[in-house]
Order: structure tokens, then sequence, then C-alpha cells
């Protein structure tokens, strides 16, 4: 039986960015059904045909001062089944207005059937089309405020690794360019290809969350003093049961008021700003101390366990113990994985 043609893969360079964002997806695009095919010994079957591309064919440079040179110039590829749209560094305004022409060949690639895939802060070329009006899309952590300032009408979901919504996807990080990668070949090629290719590679099959690598900011800033002065005693008390009778006692407000003006001021929810202060010190410690979990649990104000360990989920995508995995040193990782 014949085999179907090659998917099409076009990775966009753009200058400023960082380099794995294009060099990454090239890399696993390339591999599958190749790489593992050949580690094995069995025959070869490429399931992609990957070609990189530039805005007028001109070689880039990365932000790392990395030159990268293209086989083509972008203008030249008529048509293509994947585009994967590269970081282009964070003064993206700047960058959109030297490539505005990318803007008008990515729209025109989407309608001939296309699928986009921006990586990172690539997400802002994709939005400038108008086509993520009203879907969902992610980016970094660190970008979303301004994307989301400049592009509203986006649905931005920046807890998300990866999404995907009307042949649009977009990934949150600079090496998330690997997870929508290989996200992409499980959608075109199925879980077996997608996961012999990570294999292959020695990384791990598409993240879904980055809650646990951002830093999101419990308050926005405000000039209410009275309500400062309450985050302030939040902040020394957030393991207490602080309750709102008290609080707007000390803000000399009624609760009613005290609830309208804090989430005013801070965008949050008196509760939900307390929740978050505990998550916030859960995460400190898991990072930094060898506690048992249910210990922690208790030094930030959660006596159930089971409790606790479903809103650090909820907050972070992982448990405890998986948080502490990834981000605390390593014997600290080590025992909690036994000892949890």
């Amino acid at each position: 039986m014949k085999r179907a043609r090659p998917i099409d893969v076009t990775v966009v360079l753009l200058d400023g960015g960082y380099a794995s964002t294009a060099i990454g997806p090239l890399e696993v695009f390339h591999s599958a059904g190749l790489l593992w095919n050949w580690l094995k010994g069995e025959p070869h079957e490429p399931r992609f045909r990957v070609r990189v591309a530039s805005p007028g064919g001109r070689m880039v440079k990365s932000l790392c001062n990395l030159g990268i040179k293209p086989e083509c110039a972008l203008e030249d590829v008529r048509r293509t089944d994947i585009v994967v749209i590269s970081a282009s560094g964070w003064d993206l305004q700047e960058k959109i207005m030297r490539h505005t022409a990318i803007i008008s060949w990515l729209k025109k690639m989407h309608d001939q059937g296309a699928y986009l895939a921006a990586v990172c802060s690539g997400a802002a070329y994709v939005a400038e089309t108008g086509l993520m009006d009203g879907r969902e899309a992610t980016t970094h952590w660190g970008v979303v405020g301004a994307l989301r300032e400049r592009y509203p009408n986006v649905r931005w979901r920046p807890e998300h690794f990866v999404t995907e919504d009307g042949r649009i996807c977009c990934s949150g990080g600079v090496y998330a360019s690997i997870d929508i990668s290989l996200y992409l070949v499980e959608k075109f090629c199925g879980h077996d290809i997608a996961l012999k290719c990570a294999k292959a590679l020695l990384v791990g099959l598409p993240r879904t969350s980055q809650s646990g690598y951002s830093i999101v900011p419990i308050s926005r800033p405000h000039a209410d003093t009275r309500i400062r002065k309450a985050e302030e005693h939040l902040r020394v008390h957030f393991r207490d049961d602080v309750g709102i009778e008290a609080l707007a006692k000390r803000s000399a407000m009624s609760p009613r008021t005290f609830i309208r003006r804090f989430k005013a001021a801070t965008g949050r929810l008196p509760g939900e700003y307390a929740q978050m202060l505990r998550i916030s010190a859960a995460r400190d410690m898991l990072e930094k101390d060898a506690l048992p979990v249910r210990e922690v649990s208790e030094r930030v104000g959660y006596t159930d366990l089971g409790f606790f360990r479903e809103l650090f989920r909820r907050h972070t995508g992982m448990t405890p113990a998986e948080y502490r995995s990834r981000f605390a040193p390593m014997e600290y990782g080590r025992a909690e994985l036994v000892g949890d």
C-alpha cells in the first residue's frame, strides 16, 4: 500500500528570539518515524518534510547571537501543512512592525488549511492576524499581560503549556516548543509515533500546565491605603483564619463595603487572596525545605492534608510531591518521592 506523502512543516525564523524555539521543533519533526527506527534497526519512515524559512530568506541572529541560515524565503513558500512560528524576543511591537508581511502570509496559510503553531512570544504574530479573536491561546506567563492588553479579544490561558483552537496551536514558553511539536506529531501521526519520537529524543510527552512554573502576582498595583493595610495584615497572619468581619473592622468598613473595595483594589476576593498567600508559602517550603508534605500543609494553615493537596494541584497543576521533585534541590526531591 502506498504511504501518504510526508506532512509539510515550515519553521519560521525570526530575529532576536531563542534559537531553540526553531531548532527544537525542527529536530522533533525530523525525528518522527526516523530516529526511533534507526536506533531499533527498523526501516526509516519519515513522517514530516521540514523546511526552514525567514523573511526574505535572510540569515537571522538569535537572542544569544547565534546565526541561523534558512533554506528559503518565506515568500517562496506557497503551501504548507504546519507553520511553526518561533519566538522573536521581547520587543514584540517593534518586531511586528518590522515584519508586517508575515501577518498576511500566516493568514493565507491558515486560509489554505494549515495549522499555525506559535511558540512562546510567537503567539503575538498570530494574534496580530485577528485569527485568534474569540479563541483560546497560551503564551509564556511572563508576557501574557502585555499580549492580553494588546489583544483583548483572545481568550488567553497562560496556565496551559499547549492550546489548540481552530487549527491554531500555541505553547507556553521557550522549551514548550518541544511540547507543541510532539503534540502535533501525535495529532497527525498517532500516539505510537509520538511516543517513539519522545523516547528516542529522551523527552517526555507534552506537558499540559505551566502553572507550577509561573510567578502569579497575588495583587495588582493600587492606591487604596486602607486595603493595603488589610493586605499587610493578611501577609503576616495568612496561616490564621482571619475572617471578613475582623478585616472589615480593622479597615473601618462594613463587610460588604470591604469585600467590594478589596476586589476592586487587588483583583481578588479576600479569601482567594489568603489562599494564594498560603500556596505561595507552601511552594517556597517545598522548594527549599525537606519537611514532610503534611507538615508543610499544617504550617500554611491547612490541617486537612487531602484538601491541601487538591488545592495545591488546582493552583500549580501538580501535587506537592510532584512539585518538590521538579523544583527542590535533588536530595529533597529524592526524599519526598520515597517518603510521601
